[in-house]
């Protein structure tokens, strides 16, 4: 079986050799066997477990959701209704931050459509956003 170094491994997930041994210390990638010289030695296994991990953060899981996932690939025989599980879960969260996301452009477009830029004394946004959230300012 070929073996990669740290480096190797890191370029082709695109990643820094850092964020491999990050997620080493965190349990997400196993220790790797050592070559003679003591440098780190990865193999096929560890590329497509980093390539999950990588992926999986940029899709916004959690590392507690990519623990489970790993978890899963390793100690299941047929993880794929836990793992769509565990993605409906995590899509749910997504369209759950979306909407609230909506609401927050509405609100902004809202406020900036109240704002006639610079014509006349105050602001109409800073007046707003003083009557929801900041406290009232003492004389």
């Amino acid at each position: 079986m070929t073996t990669m170094t740290i480096r190797e491994l890191a370029g082709q997930a695109g990643c820094t050799p850092d964020t491999v041994r990050y997620y080493e210390r965190l349990g997400l990638l196993p220790a790797p066997p050592r070559s003679p010289g003591g440098h780190r030695r990865y193999d096929a296994r560890d590329r497509q477990r980093l390539l999950l991990v990588r992926r999986s953060r940029r899709l916004g899981l959690s590392l507690a959701a990519i623990r489970e996932l790993l978890a899963l690939a390793d100690d299941t025989a047929e993880p794929c209704a836990a793992v769509r599980a565990l993605t409906l879960r995590h899509l749910d969260g997504v369209q759950r931050r979306i909407a609230e996301l909506r609401r927050s452009e509405a609100r902004l477009k809202r406020l900036a459509e109240a704002c006639e830029a610079g014509a006349g004394p105050g602001c109409p946004v800073l007046d707003a956003l003083g009557a929801e959230t900041l406290p009232e300012r003492r004389s």
